[in-house]
């Protein structure tokens, strides 16, 4: 069986790593970490910005900022074309 994670990437997602940042609901002047990763499509992100959007509407902490880095795993395969072939006897 084929992975549903290798179909995804196939289909054009990318592993994409967000680091957002929080301020606590008891302490708002204290920031804390959550780091979310997921595979998704840049450059539009829609499975993390309906993450995003869960946050906002379920959790306490209000968002402070998000950082995000995205990497395609597979990617096309890089050929050259060789001038000439040398041949030894």
């Amino acid at each position: 069986m084929v992975s549903a994670n290798f179909i995804r990437q196939i289909e054009g997602y990318g592993l994409t790593t967000a680091s957002i940042l929080y301020r606590l609901p008891d302490h708002p002047r204290i920031l804390q970490t959550y780091i979310w990763q997921e595979y998704d499509m840049a450059p539009r992100f829609p499975v993390l910005l309906k993450f995003l959007d869960f946050w906002r509407r379920e959790l306490d902490g209000p968002l402070h900022s998000v950082s995000v880095a995205h990497s395609r795993l597979i990617k096309p395969a890089e050929f050259r074309m060789v001038d000439g072939e040398l041949l030894f006897h």
